[in-house]
């Protein structure tokens, strides 16, 4: 998988989600923002036009949030 360069915001709704997950108090509203925003920036980088694959995006943008020593190296 090639290296994303997520946006800031995009990496934070992901943290948020992510420490709802841990809390197991995941909200619809915190899972439909992010899914909102892996879209947006999915579409964006088509239209830039960048190859860039839905599932690669997510679990890159996982990777980053949830094993950030692992994402960096």
């Amino acid at each position: 998988m090639a290296t994303i360069d997520f946006p800031d915001d995009l990496i934070q709704l992901e943290r948020s989600a992510w420490k709802e997950i841990q809390a197991g108090a995941l909200t619809v509203d915190t899972a439909q923002a992010v899914h909102a925003g892996v879209a947006e920036y999915v579409k964006a980088a088509r239209e830039a036009g960048q190859e860039v694959a839905r599932y690669d995006v997510e679990m890159g943008l996982k990777q980053i949030v949830r094993h950030p020593d692992a994402a960096s190296g």
